[in-house]
């Protein structure tokens, strides 16, 4: 099914018999074995505000990222939260939409920077289970429930309602950009290096760290985007900051070689070409290295690269590694995995208690008949 409008998508929720597998370009498909008939959103498509005077753009949920990236950049604007791209790391052929992107609150190394893809999304049109046509937030303010619907939307994978529309503040593309790469750091020393960083009044809008990077050996990135002089400035003060380290220091500010390190990590390409398992861990940056220390004790064909300064962790484990018994204070997404795995592994870091609660809450109110993506996130 791929409705071409929303009040053909509200036609078919309402009609619906059964359970539907919704989902946007198809390109990052991690949960369980589709359950239902596919409804698909890419039928409605296409961008029906832009207004670069007030960084705003509207656009059907179904609309290529690619599309809304052209159209901003011929205004020198972009979407700031920076989405990540699943193809490479997952193997797959769709074209990547934006209303997957808001659907999946998928978010780049910017994070740390501007916020989330929700701390973007200024409003939403949707249709829930009951087949009923919602709006909430920005140029389509209607409160329908007393919930922020917005940032309820974000994230929710389409098991509250499908997306018609979204509205997006975008950015402008700075005039120059920087990247100081500390060479030769363990991990406990690059979060350190990358926590610094982030503490520092440099604003700071990358901070990774690959202890395998493209060359072979470790390295720590920091990121700082703006006018050419304050580039320039900043980067040459974080170089002093890290002098201490003893250890080798460069700053790249060629725009095509920093454009390309920071989509090797947005994308996780890293870990492409690969069968073995991906793990998406959210923690407390201090946090991190003993986690991946523990797991490597366990399994040690493991690959790993941080982001967020340390705050995101990205796990390369061998198939069938639980990740969730190693117990630490954060979450733990399987984002690629083989059919074995997901037999025995839930794809979404499980709810317990109080949060159990208020999702069936949300669940029942929005999708009583439970047939949007039914068992994708419990």
């Amino acid at each position: 099914m791929k409705p071409d409008s929303e009040l053909a998508l509200v036609t078919t929720i309402k009609e619906a018999k059964g359970p539907m597998r919704v989902i946007g370009g198809g390109t990052r498909i991690i949960g369980a074995p589709a359950i239902g008939e596919i409804l698909s959103t890419t039928g409605m498509s296409g961008i029906s505000l832009y207004e670069p005077g007030a960084l705003t753009i509207v656009a059907a949920s179904g609309t290529p990222v690619a599309e809304i990236e052209a159209k901003l950049a011929k205004d020198h604007q972009r979407l700031a939260f920076e989405p990540m791209d699943h193809r490479e790391l997952l193997g797959t052929q769709g074209t990547p939409t934006i209303g997957g992107v808001v659907a999946t609150n998928a978010s780049g190394p910017r994070r740390i920077q501007v916020g989330a893809c929700r701390d973007s999304l200024l409003g939403v049109r949707f249709v829930d289970g009951q087949g009923r046509s919602l709006k909430n937030g920005g140029r389509v303010m209607k409160n329908v429930t007393g919930y922020d619907l917005v940032k309820l939307m974000a994230g929710s994978w389409g098991t509250l309602g499908v997306l018609s529309e979204v509205s997006l503040k975008v950015q402008a593309i700075p005039e120059a950009v920087g990247c100081v790469l500390v060479n030769g750091l363990d991990e406990t020393a690059a979060v350190s290096v990358m926590s610094r960083a982030l503490g520092s009044p440099y604003d700071v809008s990358g901070a990774a760290h690959a202890p395998v990077g493209v060359n072979g050996h470790p390295v720590t990135m920091i990121r700082v985007e703006g006018l050419e002089s304050s580039v320039s400035y900043r980067t040459k003060k974080l170089r002093q900051m890290f002098a201490d380290n003893g250890v080798e220091i460069t700053i790249e500010h060629d725009l095509e070689n920093v454009t390309a390190c920071w989509k090797w990590v947005r994308d996780v390409s890293l870990f492409k070409n690969s069968e073995a398992s991906v793990w998406r861990i959210s923690i407390k940056p201090t946090d991190a290295p003993g986690l991946v220390a523990r797991i490597r004790a366990d399994y040690h064909d493991v690959s790993v690269l941080y982001d967020w300064g340390g705050g995101l962790i990205w796990i390369e484990a061998p198939e069938g590694a639980n990740l969730r018994s190693f117990e630490f204070s954060g979450h733990a997404t399987l984002i690629r995995k083989s059919p074995d795995t997901l037999c025995k592994l839930p794809i979404f870091q499980p709810n317990v208690g109080p949060l159990l609660a208020i999702s069936k809450g949300l669940r029942s109110k929005f999708d009583p008949r439970n047939i949007l993506n039914p068992g994708l996130m419990g």
